[in-house]
């Protein structure tokens, strides 16, 4: 069995790998619409979130389409975002809005940096006709976690909808949406949620919804349109049934094993293993861990070797890696902790990379 320590697509359960396996059902019957039903209550659920304010929007996609249906649903033409860049996800927003002729600019930070809010506030003085602001909440560029809570009292206190790509944080990090203030979030199946690729979704406060455009700027990602079929039991194009079954499953489990909180928990004690081991081997963390998503951890790589050299050396020992991107292509590499790995699972892992600096 290979280890994946990338940030998603991650290992499943036998549980969640048997659901594929459940009958072939047709998206338009009665079956489905129970199970769409309670994949939509229980992604809510996730977070304690009441079904008369918000709304779970499922998409047949990658975490890219959710964001994608989040901004351009909800940014109306009259409206203007402000996108907070510091990684790659974060500028894939500031794509998403050029791409389709949103009025937009950025906050640009390097990679892995934290957010400047003096900056942050004086942009917003400077363009007081803001009316959404986009953030990502884990960048898995560096595995930095935003701090969520600053930004979620300035877009409160300016009347600004804040929409976050929590694509690789939903189920595993805390996400307050009440308090934060937040307007929506992007997320997947397949990263904390230990689904199968090939569904995403948005949390959306269903007022948000309420006040979108009516003239929608894309047809399949059109987040009102899915809202109003899906709370009829219906969908308005073809869904991934057999990830449906396997997300449900997810969900079932993640419940019974004490839910985001639980998870967290196991997350963080996997990545404080990993990083406190691989520090006294030498490999240095590329951020501190309180900057980091307890998700998804960087390294710098160890002395001597090239990135391509111990991936492969790694994978004939069982175990997959992730690279750096762009300009940290050639200096780190990233170790996540998501899916069905147990403890034993990440000690082998160190031994393993013990044994290649050793050799």
């Amino acid at each position: 069995m290979m280890i994946l320590l990338n940030p998603g697509p991650v290992n499943l359960s036998d549980r969640v790998r048997n659901a594929l396996l459940r009958p072939d059902l047709c998206h338009r019957e009665v079956e489905f619409s129970q199970l769409q039903s309670t994949i939509r209550e229980k992604l809510l659920q996730v977070y304690d979130l009441s079904g008369d304010r918000w709304a779970a929007v499922l998409l047949t996609g990658s975490g890219t389409a959710a964001m994608e249906a989040m901004v351009t649903s909800l940014v109306p033409r009259n409206g203007k975002l402000l996108v907070i860049e510091n990684g790659v996800y974060g500028e894939r927003l500031s794509k998403i809005a050029n791409i389709h002729g949103i009025d937009y600019i950025a906050q640009q930070h390097p990679w892995g940096a934290e957010i400047d809010i003096k900056g942050l506030l004086t942009l917003l003085d400077e363009n007081d006709d803001i009316t959404h602001l986009a953030v990502v909440h884990h960048e898995t560029t560096t595995g930095r976690l935003n701090n969520l809570v600053q930004l979620g009292k300035i877009c409160q206190e300016r009347n600004i909808q804040l929409l976050v790509d929590a694509v690789s944080s939903f189920g595993a990090e805390e996400l307050n949406f009440e308090s934060w203030g937040i307007t929506a979030c992007a997320a997947t199946a397949n990263k904390c949620l230990h689904g199968v690729p090939g569904t995403a979704f948005v949390i959306v406060r269903r007022d948000a919804l309420a006040g979108a455009d009516t003239i929608p700027r894309t047809l399949y990602l059109d987040l009102p349109t899915y809202c109003q079929q899906q709370d009829k039991g219906g969908t308005p194009f073809t869904q991934s049934v057999q990830v449906f079954y396997a997300l449900a499953e997810a969900l079932q489990e993640l419940e019974e094993q004490g839910g985001w909180r639980a998870r967290q928990t196991h997350y963080s004690q996997l990545a404080s293993l990993v990083r406190n081991e691989l520090l006294a081997m030498g490999i240095e963390p590329l951020l501190p861990a309180t900057s980091s998503s307890v998700v998804l951890n960087a390294y710098h790589l160890p002395n001597g070797l090239s990135y391509d050299e111990f991936h492969d050396k790694l994978k004939a020992q069982g175990y997959v890696i992730y690279a750096g991107q762009g300009t940290l292509a050639k200096s780190i590499f990233r170790v996540s902790t998501m899916g069905a790995i147990a403890r034993a699972d990440m000690e082998r892992f160190l031994a393993v990379v013990k044994q290649i600096l050793t050799d």
